[in-house]
């Protein structure tokens, strides 16, 4: 009976003990911050009891939470070492730089190596440091950039990986600066890193570096054809060219690597738009062979140097870049690296985007939900050719707060912040935490056509919530439709995009060789316009044609085996009659532009022309493989006297022919009737 009893007197205490180290277990979780806790590849429960650390070897800095452990050169600031999971370093070690800010000035690339480390917050739950690069005009010279850049870096108890974001600042009386490029850059292990994601169309299997050293050049550096020397045979014969993952920057949240040999994942996460330039539509460069991934916050690809940082003498400036978050995960033995890394990665990023903005950053300059403000609205759309009896909700209109311009000058904006929002489908808007400070509203509709301005500039201090009046976009207008081609969205993704040659294809997505939306993004494919049309250009004919099937997506050069010259479309149409006294009105919508000039004649193909936009453009979207770059709209008066009753032709030339890159692509294209009386 004793031996009896002792035994439940035993395991009656061992259940209570149990009992109570769960409730502490308990108590210490409902301490951490609610941010700190993933709902994606959480860390064991004894990876929350590893307190951030930071160490000092001779000539470094150490960040430790027991997840991941980060090596900065010190005072330089640069991240030498990334130990996570069974890598030691997922860094690569043949490039002089693995982890770096830099930007484009005077045509090269320049790097920030730090004069100064700081420790700015140091818990066992936060660290923040600091590594700041100074401008000090009493010891500079022509060489040193009038820039003092700040990086900093975040680790947290818990978190499986680091934030890094950096602030550039610029003082009075500082000279003149014109940079274009601004890059956090990650270079990775090649024997580790293999197989690449940036969205769901484009994740694959990867060539190497060595492999693009070994290929041959096409028709820019960037352009590789793929060699039988390559580290894998499926490989050869393919174009590998890094503006193929060039992403829209409101899609591109998260993008990077995977190891299959570790079942390791590298992702740059990106949570907000708000600090990068030109827009949500912007396009910029991601992950790409290497293996390199990175973040672009400001660059003049696939727009143009205007969006370039030019500061005149003695202007003062300060952005704050980021923070982006650095997520690791690892796939366990019995799943595909591939996708369980790839759909975890799209569960953190979203998880981010919800934590935006950062409650955690020990940085003034970047404030905090409850230090920003709100804009609530409604836009609708008066077009009585649309609808003559109402206004038409703006549905799902792009709505945004950038700095005080002109009407659409935010394509071209870069030294401010950007907040951007979709409408929803009756036109009700919401932009939320936004930064105090001085704003334009704009705003752009799909399938209208035109740039809409609030005229009156918004004021955000901290705690704003502002409600604005019903607001109206009235599009360009003058009369009825007479016929149209192609949609008001900014893109030629609707006209012909032809299929890619054989020899250049680039597989973007392992699984899925030819996925229709991706199509434009194939290299080589502007060279069909010339065996389509080998005799004759272009020529559409309204109500026969379709401009799905029968409206190339760019209009590109002609090789005439000595040069390149430029091409004129035709576009005929039938007026049955024009009873309607005044001039007619052409809407002339481009969704890019390469240093091209336009121009319009009417029904006589060799008189002067009507209209000429002159030399605009160069976004090489053509080159780059994006669909669109920035948009341009020209409204051409077309008088009555240049104009037939029964067929009429318009001629569309573009003059310049100095490359196979020198072009446009339309997004729109309308005939407006004089005004209805």
């Amino acid at each position: 009976m004793r031996q009896g009893g002792g035994w439940l007197l035993c395991t009656t205490l061992l259940i209570l003990l149990s009992l109570l180290c769960l409730s502490v277990d308990a108590r210490h979780h409902s301490n951490i911050p609610r941010r700190a806790l993933r709902t994606s590849n959480i860390p064991s429960t004894q990876d929350w009891y590893h307190a951030a650390k930071i160490a000092y070897p001779p000539s470094q800095v150490v960040l430790d939470n027991g997840i991941v452990q980060l090596t900065f050169s010190n005072p330089g600031g640069e991240i030498t070492g990334i130990k996570y999971h069974v890598i030691d370093n997922l860094l690569g070690n043949k490039a002089k730089q693995t982890a770096y800010w830099d930007v484009m000035w005077r045509g090269k690339l320049y790097g920030f190596q730090g004069t100064e480390f700081r420790v700015i917050s140091a818990t066992e739950d936060h660290v923040e440091i600091s590594f700041i690069n100074t401008y000090n005009p009493s010891f500079s010279n022509d060489q040193m950039i009038p820039l003092t850049v700040d990086k900093r870096y975040i680790i947290q108890r818990g978190r499986s990986g680091f934030y890094a974001y950096a602030i550039f600042q610029r003082d009075e009386g500082w000279p003149e600066l014109a940079i274009n490029d601004v890059r956090l850059v990650f270079k990775l292990q090649q024997d580790q890193f293999n197989y690449m994601a940036v969205s769901d169309t484009r994740k694959r299997f990867m060539p190497t570096a060595d492999d693009r050293s070994l290929s041959q050049q096409l028709a820019y550096p960037e352009a590789k054809l793929l060699s039988n020397a390559t580290s894998n045979p499926l490989f050869y014969g393919e174009v590998d060219d890094k503006y193929q993952y060039s992403t829209e920057d409101e899609d591109g949240k998260v993008h990077g690597w995977i190891s299959t040999k570790s079942s390791v994942g590298f992702w740059l996460i990106t949570p907000s738009t708000e600090f990068r330039a030109g827009g949500p539509l912007k396009q910029d460069l991601t992950s790409h062979v290497g293996p390199t991934t990175m973040c672009v916050f400001s660059s003049s690809h696939y727009a143009s140097k205007q969006l370039g940082l030019v500061f005149q003498q003695g202007e003062a400036w300060k952005k704050v870049y980021g923070p982006v978050f650095v997520y690791l995960n690892h796939a366990g033995l019995n799943s595909d690296p591939t996708t369980t890394l790839w759909d975890n990665a799209k569960e953190q990023m979203l998880e981010e985007v919800r934590s935006w903005p950062y409650n955690f950053t020990q940085c003034a300059d970047f404030p905090a939900s409850n230090q920003r403000g709100s804009v609530f609205g409604y836009l609708q759309v008066n077009d009585w050719y649309i609808n003559s009896t109402s206004l038409v909700p703006a549905s799902s209109a792009y709505v945004g707060l950038a700095a005080p311009g002109e009407v659409g000058s935010w394509q071209t904006e870069s030294k401010g912040y950007q907040f951007w929002t979709r409408a929803d489908e009756n036109g009700y808007f919401v932009i939320k935490d936004v930064r105090p400070g001085n704003y334009n509203l704009y705003a752009w509709v799909p399938g209208i056509v035109g740039d809409y301005k609030y005229e009156d500039e918004i004021t955000i201090e901290p705690g704003s919530q502002i409600t604005l009046q019903k607001l109206t976009y009235w599009p360009p207008r003058i009369g009825p439709t007479l016929w149209e081609i192609g949609i008001p969205d900014r893109s030629s993704a609707e006209f012909y995009i032809p299929d890619p040659y054989p020899a250049l294809l680039n597989k973007l997505d392992n699984n899925n060789h030819s996925d229709e939306s991706d199509k434009f993004r194939q290299y080589g494919i502007w060279g069909r316009y010339g065996e389509l049309y080998p005799e004759h250009d272009l020529v559409y004919t309204v109500g026969v044609s379709d401009y799905c099937y029968d409206w190339f997506y760019a209009q590109v050069t002609r090789d005439t085996g000595k040069e390149m010259v430029g091409t004129t479309w035709q576009i005929q149409f039938e007026l049955p009659k024009m009873a309607a006294p005044g001039d007619y009105m052409l809407r002339l919508a481009l969704a890019s532009a390469e240093y091209a000039e336009l121009q319009i004649r009417v029904n006589y193909e060799n008189m002067p022309a009507l209209f000429s936009t002159g030399r605009i453009g160069e976004d090489n979207a053509i080159a780059r493989h994006g669909i669109h770059g920035l948009y341009w709209l020209f409204n051409v008066n077309v008088p009555r006297s240049q104009l037939h009753e029964g067929n009429n032709t318009l001629y569309l030339t573009q003059t310049r022919g100095e490359n196979t890159f020198v072009g446009v692509m339309y997004d729109y294209i309308r005939l407006e009737g004089p005004p209805l009386r």
